[in-house]
């Protein structure tokens, strides 16, 4: 991930407007797992996005976030958590994870 999109999503996080309309902009063209997912969270119709996200994860880590945030997005937040929690064991600087934790943690 390129630092301009490590600072959208810590954006994204923070619940900063500007980024997170940018963040889904840059998600148009962007094959980066975690743009993708990141953008996924914050749009109505987010089944494509993280499919894009899903077809451009090679790595686990991305795979893993993918599918967190799949569970999180189709609303099962208790399985969401789980696999955030393994997830962050093994990548606990994994800020995008956390937060879908969060997430879950406040819908569960």
């Amino acid at each position: 991930m390129d630092a301009t999109s490590e600072q959208l999503i810590r954006r994204l996080i923070a619940d900063d407007a500007t980024a997170i309309g940018t963040l889904v902009e840059h998600a148009g063209t962007s094959d980066d797992p975690a743009v993708l997912t990141a953008a996924a969270l914050v749009v109505p119709s987010w089944r494509p996005l993280l499919a894009r996200a899903a077809a451009a994860a090679v790595l686990t880590r991305d795979r893993q976030l993918v599918d967190i945030a799949g569970a999180y997005l189709s609303g099962d937040a208790a399985r969401a958590l789980i696999l955030a929690r393994d997830h962050l064991a093994e990548h606990p600087n994994s800020l995008l994870v956390a937060h879908i934790a969060a997430a879950s943690t406040r819908n569960h």
